[in-house]
Order: structure tokens, then C-alpha cells, then sequence
């Protein structure tokens, strides 16, 4: 069964290395959502606060997990704390996958590669049971390059649907 997922990431920095993760997940049965042009991208960013907010709702519409895209400066992003709260609240897993050792796209010999940015799951917290329960203990987050993300990532997104019941 084809699966959609969601992909939340800093688009103008991470864009390129969101396309290989997309790519690589594209290959093994899944929808990839959150992908868009530039031109799209450019009109939507013009729109308001709460008109941003409904289409990224319609993004995650048919979506049962998020992926984080977690660049150097993707954690605390207005939108991207967005992308994660409401993809929390409609119930859909949630994975984060460190894409910074992935080269940029420079025609040049000498690629470079970004730096390790903050998990972004830090920054937010759900009580349960009385207790303030950082999101980063619940959701896995993890290397795209040291842990095999091309080889690994439908089992990290079948994982992430599970442990969400879905």
C-alpha cells in the first residue's frame, strides 16, 4: 500500500538535500507531500499568517507521518514548529533525519557539507500523566548519511506510523 508522508524542511537553505531524501523515498512505495517549486513556494510565503497555516493543513491532509528535515538552522523555524505541532496533533508519526553531511549542490570538486543543526523536537513538550514530556523523547530522529537513511527510511517511516497507531 502506497503511503504519504510528509516532509517539513527550511526550504531556500535545504531544498537540495530535502530532493535526495524525497528521491530515495519516492523509490520504495511512498507519496512524498511538502514539495513544491520555487514559484509556488514564492506565492505561498506572500500570503498571511493564517492563510500559510491553512495550506500547509492541506499538506498534511492524507499524510500519516511527518519527517523533519533537520538542517543547521531548521529547529525553532516559525513554520517548521508549525509543521510539527500540527502533524502532533492530527495524530500523524513524526521522525527527524539529520540531512547535513549531505553535499551541497555546487558544480564544484569541493562539495560542501553544512553543520549539525539542533533537533527541533527539543524545543516543544506535551504533558501527559502531569509531566512535561519533551517531544524528542517520543520521536527518533536520525543520520541521514551515518545511519544508511538511503537504505533505512521505510523502515524508519513504517516505524514512526506505528508507534503513532496508525
Amino acid at each position: 500500500m502506497t503511503r504519504k508522508t510528509f516532509f517539513s524542511f527550511r526550504y531556500k537553505r535545504d531544498n537540495w538535500r530535502a530532493e535526495i531524501v524525497r528521491n530515495s523515498c519516492l523509490t520504495q512505495d511512498r507519496v512524498a507531500a511538502g514539495f513544491f517549486n520555487s514559484a509556488e513556494w514564492e506565492e505561498v510565503k506572500k500570503r498571511t499568517d493564517s492563510e500559510i497555516a491553512t495550506w500547509i493543513n492541506e499538506q498534511l491532509k492524507g499524510t500519516s507521518v511527518t519527517i523533519v528535515l533537520i538542517g543547521s538552522d531548521t529547529a525553532a523555524k516559525k513554520w517548521i514548529n508549525y509543521e510539527i505541532m500540527a502533524s502532533h496533533k492530527k495524530g500523524n508519526g513524526l521522525l527527524g533525519i539529520y540531512i547535513h553531511q549531505l553535499k551541497d549542490k555546487d558544480k564544484d570538486k569541493d562539495k560542501k557539507m553544512s553543520t549539525k543543526g539542533k533537533n527541533p523536537f527539543d524545543y516543544w513538550s506535551i504533558k501527559r500523566d502531569g509531566e512535561k514530556i519533551p517531544l524528542s523523547s517520543i520521536y527518533k530522529t536520525y543520520d541521514w548519511v551515518d545511519d544508511d537513511g538511503d537504505s533505512n527510511i521505510g523502515d524508519w517511516i513504517d516505524q514512526a506510523e506505528k508507534a503513532a497507531g496508525r
